[in-house]
């Protein structure tokens, strides 16, 4: 599968070689993001620091599932400007900040666990789903707490700009649990609210949990559980309004789940100690994550994937 991927890419390269600008600049002129792109040599590609697998930082080097997709999609970016030599450059974002970056065309590509919904799409585009998660929670187990029943009257963590909040908000609403919601920074920093008893339990997708727990000091004190607040369908955010680009990306994406690449990249981060602690998420493919890589979407509706 390795020298697949190599082969791809040594392929993308020489094609981009043998054509000359005349055919870069028709490119370029299709899409203002590519046209961006093709002026200045560089894309640049928003990261988030802390949501592991995803996306996060090793030796100050952006690694992870989600940049590892996106970093496929930059050769075919490559490919289709006829510029090898295109760079990447990375710009840190954050849950509060990654929309405004790609709407303002800071960021070309965010490449973190963003989640695609109706909402957002107001002001930013979404590719295909690239991996579908779950709202959980965590709590510590000595506590007692399995089930979000039992957290009637308990504090509540989640994090800021993520999607989890709201879901919390409308169960704590309907099922009258009297819960206090309070939001933090980042996930790490949710965590540690959670690890020094400021919190009896933490709202997020359950692959960041995943990765929260088996990088904590001790992993065993924690149960994750599914909540059944809402699915979480991410996607690579991009600009509105530019379907040229969308398109491009799309199919870079699709290509990989067509070749069986993905299935790789998957086992790479999911399955298989991941730097730099060589912690393991062994979190295996879902359902939801198959159905979506044999019939590729960019819906917002949760119903899509169940």
């Amino acid at each position: 599968m390795k020298m697949k991927l190599k082969i791809i890419h040594l392929l993308s390269v020489c094609a981009a070689l043998a054509l000359g600008p005349a055919a870069r600049e028709a490119a370029a002129q299709e899409s203002p993001t590519l046209r961006k792109i093709a002026e200045t040599g560089l894309v640049t590609i928003g990261f988030r620091d802390k949501s592991i697998p995803f996306s996060y930082l090793d030796k100050q080097r952006p690694i992870g599932y989600s940049i590892d997709i996106c970093l496929h999609v930059v050769d075919a970016v490559r490919a289709r400007l006829k510029q090898p030599d295109i760079e990447v450059v990375y710009r840190p974002a954050t849950s509060a900040s990654r929309m405004a970056l790609v709407a303002n065309g800071i960021i070309d590509l965010e490449c973190g666990s963003t989640t695609n919904t109706v909402e957002r799409q107001r002001e930013v585009a979404f590719s295909v789903t690239t991996f579908v998660a779950s709202n959980s929670l965590v709590t510590k187990k000595a506590n007692g707490f399995n089930s979000l029943a039992q957290l009637r009257g308990q504090t509540v963590v989640s994090t800021a700009g993520g999607t989890p909040v709201k879901g919390l908000l409308e169960l704590n609403r309907a099922l009258g649990l009297e819960l206090r919601v309070i939001t933090a920074k980042d996930n790490v920093d949710s965590f540690n609210l959670l690890e020094t008893d400021r919190a009896a339990a933490f709202a997020m997708d359950d692959a960041l949990l995943y990765g929260l727990v088996a990088d904590a000091r001790n992993p065993q004190d924690y149960l994750i559980y599914h909540a059944d607040m809402s699915v979480e369908p991410y996607g690579i955010v991009l600009r509105k309004d530019d379907p040229v680009f969308k398109k491009l990306v799309d199919d870079a994406i699709v290509g990989l789940y067509r070749s069986g690449a993905i299935t790789q990249l998957y086992r790479k981060w999911f399955l298989t100690p991941i730097p730099p602690k060589q912690i393991l998420l062994n979190l295996p493919m879902s359902p939801a994550l198959k159905k979506l890589l044999s019939a590729p979407t960019d819906s917002a509706d949760p119903a899509a994937y169940r």
